[in-house]
């Protein structure tokens, strides 16, 4: 497997990435690779710092960097040495079978969209992200690749998840539900309403109709669609409300008792593993070509070694030959 790295993305950057890098070795095999896109010169000197060797982990010189403000599409086309353009060329010419960055997402997403080229039957690639909740993760897409999409492509992201929900999540008859103002069919503007008629006509997919913002988390479905305007929304909401909701819990228990932080700390803790992003790893850009993980970009190196621990299992369980295979088969029964 040859996996690359944006070496340049994100707020830790390189350090983190570096060292994410050489952590995440631990999922890889002895003919496995990974390549870091970015500055020789800083991500050496990463290197040597850490005191990091081993053989499998190589750089790419490139001496451009997309900055996380830059304007996707300009930067694209003006950074044409930066460490997203060239992942993803050499992504597009099937030298790398996976590829992941921390960066500027609409520069990435972009770059893969451009570069790659989407999976047959996917007419715009979608970010997917993991929520956790009491009931379970819940699949949520878009997040932020696609802010004004057609009908047809949240219909695309709902057969693209259950794949993704059965094959990764194990999860077997996922319920898809469709985010809308109101659970009644009729709510909703006219984006939901097609994509709601659409979905429900694919007796293939387990709809269980519109879900309201609060339903995401009521164990009402195990996937939730929306545009990707409505989805970055809610996992940044989600993000800033679960960071909230720890701080004033622990400076609660502080306030009360100092005897009663030990007795509640290990409680804390596991109650934030289950819903720390860096778990997670990073988000799959579902329908690119090439396998594609979107890292948080304040994605440390446990994150980013998680990061690669999710997309190698994605390439090595196939995923993307599934997507292709059962929109294929869906196109098909529907000729």
């Amino acid at each position: 497997m040859r996996i690359g790295m944006d070496a340049m993305g994100g707020d830790h950057a390189p350090r983190e990435i570096v060292r994410g890098a050489h952590t995440g070795l631990r999922y890889l095999h002895d003919d496995d690779q990974i390549l870091l896109f970015g500055r020789e010169d800083a991500i050496q000197e990463q290197l040597h710092e850490a005191g990091l060797t081993d053989p499998r982990v190589k750089t790419v010189h490139c001496p451009d960097v997309i900055g996380m403000s830059d304007a996707p599409v300009e930067a694209l086309r003006q950074k044409r040495d930066s460490s997203i353009y060239r992942m993803a060329v050499a992504a597009g010419k099937g030298e790398l079978d996976l590829i992941l960055s921390a960066g500027n997402t609409g520069a990435f997403a972009a770059a893969c969209q451009l570069k790659i080229g989407t999976l047959e039957g996917v007419s715009r690639p979608g970010i997917s992200v993991a929520m956790p909740t009491f009931a379970g993760p819940v699949l949520v897409c878009d997040v932020g690749a696609n802010v004004a999409p057609k009908p047809h492509h949240l219909y695309e992201y709902a057969r693209m998840c259950t794949c993704y929900s059965r094959l990764i999540l194990k999860c077997e008859q996922p319920r898809i539900g469709l985010v809308s103002i109101g659970e009644e069919e009729g709510k909703g503007n006219p984006l939901v309403k097609e994509a709601s008629a659409l979905i429900r006509a694919d007796s293939s997919l387990r709809f269980v109709g519109n879900l309201e913002g609060r339903d995401i988390f009521g164990g009402v479905c195990d996937i939730a669609i929306c545009d990707g305007f409505v989805g970055n929304v809610i996992l940044k909401l989600t993000e800033g409300l679960a960071e909230g909701l720890f701080k004033t819990i622990v400076n609660e228990i502080k306030e009360e008792s100092h005897e009663l932080v030990p007795k509640f700390e290990p409680v804390v803790e596991r109650i934030w593993k289950r819903h720390d992003f860096a778990e997670y790893g990073g988000a799959p850009l579902l329908g690119a070509k090439t396998v594609a993980i979107i890292c948080h970009g304040r994605s440390d190196q446990r994150a980013i070694m998680n990061a690669i621990r999710v997309g190698t299992e994605q390439v090595r369980q196939k995923l993307n030959d599934t997507i292709a295979r059962e929109l294929r088969a869906s196109e098909e029964a529907t000729v």
